[in-house]
């Protein structure tokens, strides 16, 4: 089944079922990990949005969630530079960080979200993404959390966009 996010077509690539078998397994992790914890939650928006709010509710401790908004998108490519849209506001000094990301491809966002919350005084920064390329790499990068390790190909729905559209699909297309 092909569909059309607004110029480009797209074909189903990680179904709605397959995720969330994903999200209930990093969920169980994450529980283990930080039972004793209560980890504050740092979804990276928009993109991260519905995978945030999936995996917190598979995760059977306590934790807060809050995020941050960082762009280095534009259309389909990634600009190589990052910069911060949204803060945040509660104080990270010591406490236990999960940063939520939808993909990493470049590494260069999660560089930055990482450094920053470190000068921040985290005690711990720990990354959880539901898409990883690998090729796509151009920095050293260390995922906790892994979801799915996929090609360079574009993807979008649940949550990642295609030029701020496709975000609502409860599953993954890639373009066809």
């Amino acid at each position: 089944m092909t569909i059309t996010v607004r110029d480009k077509s797209f074909v189903p690539f990680i179904s709605a079922q397959a995720i969330q078998a994903r999200i209930a397994t990093l969920g169980e992790q994450i529980t283990q990990d930080y039972a004793d914890k209560n980890p504050l939650c740092i979804g990276i928006l928009n993109g991260a949005f519905v995978f945030a709010a999936d995996l917190v509710r598979a995760v059977a401790c306590p934790l807060e969630i809050s995020f941050l908004k960082y762009a280095s998108y534009e259309k389909m490519q990634s600009s190589g530079k990052v910069k911060q849209l949204l803060g945040i506001n509660e104080n990270l000094e010591g406490r236990h960080i999960i940063i939520i990301e939808d993909i990493v491809d470049t590494g260069a966002t999660m560089q930055q979200v990482r450094k920053d919350l470190k000068s921040a005084g985290a005690s711990s920064v720990k990354l959880a993404a539901l898409l990883f390329k690998p090729k796509a790499v151009r920095s050293d990068i260390h995922i906790d959390y892994l979801g799915f390790e996929i090609e360079n190909r574009f993807v979008v729905g649940y949550g990642l966009d295609y030029d701020g559209a496709g975000r609502n699909l409860d599953a993954i297309y890639v373009i066809a």
